[in-house]
């Protein structure tokens, strides 16, 4: 067996697209600064870094164990080929072993927040995990994927509370809508391969218009839940400022992919839910910290 080298984090953080947290960690800061404020206490930078870590950890192993898992697949499809297993860069071998460091250093890290975070840790972990197996048997592998980051701001609100809320449910939702409509859209550079690799995703399973259609269905429900979420919380002007660029991005992403043109896929996948997470989640708790009722 091969050991893990420090030297080769470089190529792990490829492997695992570390710069995706980005998807994931905003709304974790949405959960995080929703717990202080909702509970009056004072920032715990403590806990605040475990916060991180486990984003962090929880990421690299999911997506580890997704390159790991898919590498036969990986290895056969001329867009996926280059990536670091197929390409021999990190070995299988390598690969699993980064994976469940990085699990058990999740479960670790969940020990120093609480006691429901750490048991609820190895559920956790089913999640984000299972998802890279759901495509060999079910189409809604999106969805699979969406509960996975989707447990991003509950997740930081337990790290502070240990209890279970409503409004940080209802952005857990915002994010699992919000991944799946953008995972349809990146599925799209797939459908040929999937279909004729026997692998599960809605645009293979409906075909490019009626996937398009489902995605947009599932970025409205985002949208309406953002607003939701904004009238249950009680939020100032900031706030709706914030949910009006996320809609917009939201919506261009939906007007630059089309069925017979799917070139900028990449462009909406990355760039337009990047900003879209991350100007939402600035917008909010700058919201959260400058107005203190909610």
């Amino acid at each position: 067996m091969h050991s893990f080298k420090p030297s080769h984090l470089v190529k792990y953080f490829s492997l695992v697209r570390i710069d995706h947290t980005i998807f994931s960690l905003p709304f974790a800061l949405i959960g995080f600064c929703l717990a202080v404020r909702i509970n009056q206490e004072n920032l715990n930078l403590k806990l605040f870094i475990l916060v991180l870590l486990c984003v962090f950890f929880a990421r690299n192993a999911a997506m580890g164990f997704n390159r790991y898992v898919d590498r036969e697949f990986d290895r056969k499809n001329p867009r996926t080929s280059k990536r670091e297993i197929p390409s021999s860069i990190i070995r299988p071998s390598s690969a699993l072993i980064f994976v469940i460091i990085n699990a058990f250093l999740f479960i670790l890290t969940t020990w120093f927040m609480n006691l429901l975070c750490f048991l609820l840790s190895p559920v956790a972990l089913l999640v984000v995990l299972g998802y890279s197996l759901t495509k060999r048997f079910t189409s809604l592998s999106h969805l699979f994927l969406g509960l996975g980051l989707a447990l991003a701001p509950i997740g930081a609100y337990l790290a502070v509370t240990a209890r279970f809320d409503i409004l940080p449910l209802i952005y857990s939702f915002v994010v699992l809508f919000w991944v799946a409509g953008f995972d349809i859209l990146y599925a799209m550079l797939d459908i040929d391969f999937d279909r004729s690799e026997k692998l599960n995703s809605l645009p293979a399973y409906l075909g490019k218009v009626n996937a398009l259609a489902l995605s947009a269905l599932f970025h409205l429900l985002a949208i309406i839940l953002v607003i939701l979420a904004g009238i249950q919380g009680n939020f100032h002007w900031l706030y709706w400022i914030g949910t009006s660029l996320f809609a917009l991005a939201l919506i261009y992403e939906h007007l630059i992919v089309k069925p017979n043109d799917i070139s900028r896929v990449n462009i909406a996948f990355t760039a337009m839910n990047g900003m879209a997470s991350v100007v939402f989640a600035c917008f909010v708790i700058a919201d959260l910290w400058f107005f203190r009722v909610i």
